[in-house]
Order: C-alpha cells, then structure tokens, then sequence
C-alpha cells in the first residue's frame, strides 16, 4: 500500500498549501478517526497537541471537525512538546494522539503526526492505511453520535511531572546555571519551568512565540544566541530545544556545541557502567557519526544503525529491546521514560551527569573524537526525481570507488523537505570535499 502523503515523520510542509492545507487535514483527521474507531463503538477519543506556529490554530480546527464528524472525542492540549502527546495519548487512554509541528522547520511550515494508544509513532503501514481512507473517503458518524471536544488545560503540568520523575530523586540542580533556549516552540513554558524546580539558575532564551518567530534564529538549529548567552553570563551549560522539543543541543561553558551523537555516546557509556544499557548497543541512524561508532566499538558496546527518522529508531529498539538510541540531529530515546525523542529529557539525563559526577559540561559533553563530515543539501522541485537519472546514479558510484577504504558516501532524500542530502566522512578533508562536489554538482544539473 502506498504512502504518499506522509514522510519520514508524518505528513509536513508549506501551511496553505498542498499537503498542509486545512482541507486536507480536515480528511486526514476524518480518516484517522475512522482508523481507530473501526469497531463502530463510541467512546473512543484522541489528544491533540500543537507547537506555537501560527497556523496551527487553523489545522486544529480543522483535524477536531474531521475526527468529531466521524465519532472521535477529541481533548486539546494547546502548546505542548511532542513527547508529552506521545506520553498523554498512553496516560489518558486515547485511542490517538496527533502532534501538529514542523518541528525544527520555519513558521511557514507545518505537520501532523500520529501516535498510536501506546504512545508511540504509527507504523509504515498504519500510515498507509489512513492514507488510503482519505483517498478513498469514509463514511460519517450518524447525528447524533457526533463526537465531541474539549480544553484539557493541565497537559503542560502532567507532562512536567513525568521529565521530573525522569531526574534522579537524589540529585539537585542547585548552583547550576543553565541556559535554556527554547526555540520560541512548544516547550517555552514547560523546559524553564522542569530546570527551576530542580533547583537551577535559569536563563530563557526563545520564550516569547508570536506564531511566526518558531525556531528563527534560536533553538537547536541556531545555537549562536545561547552559546553567546552561556559566555555572557557564565553559565554551566547551555540547552538547545527545537520548536517542538523533540531533540536538542548541548552548549559547554567554554561555548562548544555538542550534537546528539556526543550526547548518546555519554549516555551509552555512562548506562554501560551502571548496568543500565539494554542489550549492550546504542540504536542511531546512518548519519551517525563513524567516531561514535569507533567509540562505542572501543568500549565492547555495538552500534545499531537504521534509516533516517527517529520513528525507525524507536521501531529497531522495540524489535530488539534496547532502551537508548537516537540521531546525530539531537532526538535522543529513552524508552525507560519515552516513546519518543525528548529533548528536555535528554538535557535532564546529561544535567544529572554533571550534578552526579561534579564535572563540568566541557568534561563530559565532547566524549569521542569525530572523523570530518560534509554534508550539503540540495533543493529539487516537486515531482523530480534526481536521484534515478543515470548521470547521478554514475557520480555517485565514482564517488563511492574513490571513497572505499577512506571513509563512507551517503545519499539520500529528506522525508521532509524537497532536498537531497550528501554526505560523506573521510579523514580525508581534500577528497571529502572532491566526492562532495561531483556528487552535488550531479545532483544539481539534474534537478
């Protein structure tokens, strides 16, 4: 069964236009209302969280008048992070939980993702199967069996809750100054509030959404206003969360920028010497760095790589039983306490490092040496399909001959944007950068 619509992580892209239109999220919520209500029954319910983008208002409305048209309850919980409809959807005994965001995307962008009862994203299947009911249609609720909606307003308060009882009881933040940028998202309120309970010193960045300023020139894809803030104040650490608090970037005090590979490889190193490290493996993607994976190999731990998306992740942790894993981008999982990437849980757990071990981040946040990376990306139109000329499949293989021995080549197309990213990693910096550019240059006269 086909899956057009949705991507690696949902159905995303420009808000007003197609597939972000209200029209179509009014379908999409109608197909997935009549996915999870397929026994006829009533009582079924779904919880539906936002970022701060300001078009998530119309793509409330419009999924709330899809589900209710088809029987479906629905409870919105306003701004929250993703992971906290992740937790709620399982916590409130929903049948679905939606996220509208677009996650580290500009304002102009949007998205909706699904979770099923048990908090976690729907499989490739699931997806295509409510795929298939907006295309095909379905059929309504009668009258008077029209579903229902209403405010939840603790959501924010339940979810602070559940990242706190993540930080060990014996530990406090006190003394500890922490920059937090909160991308102008989903977590403005709930990422401060967490760090001052437990006792830090709390510098907010990013805490003033407007519906347009979401991830502009803050969050974690923007570091350079924190790792100004954590110099100018004499922080300890700096946190970075993108617009809907699904991953992050960790600032030491000397300003350095730590992406979510240095994170997973403390965390993988740490849970090893506590015996808490399931399965004896880290799950990451192929974007991973090779340094992570030489590291872990150095420490009798293995490296799980899947495809790009934080869902595939989880799926391979659940497969094998393995309780961390996560992306070079900062999702990081830990399915002892999420169901997704969470980023304030990530920050929790390396937060508690410092506070256990009386490290400063500089010590703990740089873990293994990384072998260079290039990465560029490159924009095609909608319906091109560069990667399938033969002139780019002819650059890539010359790439990868001239690669073998010296490092890795990986092409691929974003599942959420219209971009191709090529990437390789080499010792190499001249050779690196030579692949690169044939590669690209392929790419771009095809496209």
């Amino acid at each position: 069964m086909s899956r057009n619509l949705f991507g690696t992580d949902g159905v995303r892209g420009r808000a007003n236009a197609h597939p972000m239109t209200a029209e179509m999220a009014l379908k999409l919520g109608a197909a997935a209302g009549r996915y999870f209500r397929r026994d006829g029954k009533s009582g079924h319910r779904v919880v539906i969280g936002k970022d701060t983008r300001l078009s998530g208002y119309m793509f409330e409305n419009a999924l709330t008048a899809g589900l209710t048209s088809t029987g479906m309850n629905v409870l919105l919980l306003g701004p929250v992070p993703t992971p906290a409809v992740g937790f709620l959807t399982s916590s409130m005994r929903a049948d679905v939980g939606i996220m509208i965001s677009a996650s580290h995307n500009p304002h102009y962008d949007n998205g909706i993702k699904f979770f099923g009862p048990d908090g976690f994203k729907l499989s490739d299947e699931a997806e295509a199967e409510i795929e298939a009911l907006v295309v095909n249609g379905v059929e309504l609720a009668k009258a008077e069996n029209i579903g229902r909606a209403r405010r939840i307003d603790d959501g924010r308060f339940r979810y602070i809750e559940r990242a706190k009882a993540s930080f060990p009881t014996h530990l406090r933040l006190t003394g500890m100054k922490v920059v937090v940028d909160c991308a102008n998202g989903a977590a403005y309120r709930t990422a401060p509030e967490v760090l001052w309970e437990l006792g830090a010193e709390v510098i907010p960045l990013g805490v003033s959404p407007d519906g347009l300023n979401i991830n502009k020139e803050c969050g974690s894809t923007h570091t350079e206003a924190a790792v100004a803030a954590v110099l100018e104040h004499g922080a300890d650490v700096g946190i970075c969360l993108d617009g809907d608090a699904d991953r992050l970037m960790i600032i030491d005090e000397k300003g350095r920028v730590a992406d979510g590979d240095q994170i997973m490889a403390l965390m993988a190193s740490r849970w090893a010497e506590e015996g808490r490290l399931r399965g004896g493996a880290l799950v990451a993607t192929v974007m991973s760095n090779l340094g992570l994976e030489r590291y872990l190999e150095g420490r009798g731990l293995r490296l799980e790589r899947t495809p790009v998306g934080d869902r595939y992740v989880v799926e391979r942790m659940r497969a094998g039983g393995f309780n961390l894993g996560g992306e070079q981008s900062g999702h990081i999982v830990f399915t002892d306490y999420a169901t997704t990437g969470d980023g304030l849980i990530a920050a929790l757990q390396f937060l508690a490092g410092m506070a256990d071990t009386g490290l400063p981040a500089s010590a703990l946040s740089m873990t293994f040496e990384t072998v260079p990376q290039l990465l560029r990306n490159v924009r095609f139109k909608e319906g091109q399909t560069p990667l399938e000329t033969l002139s780019v499949q002819k650059a890539i293989a010359a790439a990868e001959a001239q690669l073998s021995g010296n490092g890795r080549l990986l092409i691929r197309k974003s599942g959420t944007e219209p971009l191709i990213r090529v990437m390789a990693e080499s010792e190499d910096a001249t050779l690196m950068e030579e692949v690169v550019a044939a590669v690209v240059a392929a790419v771009e006269a095809a496209a």
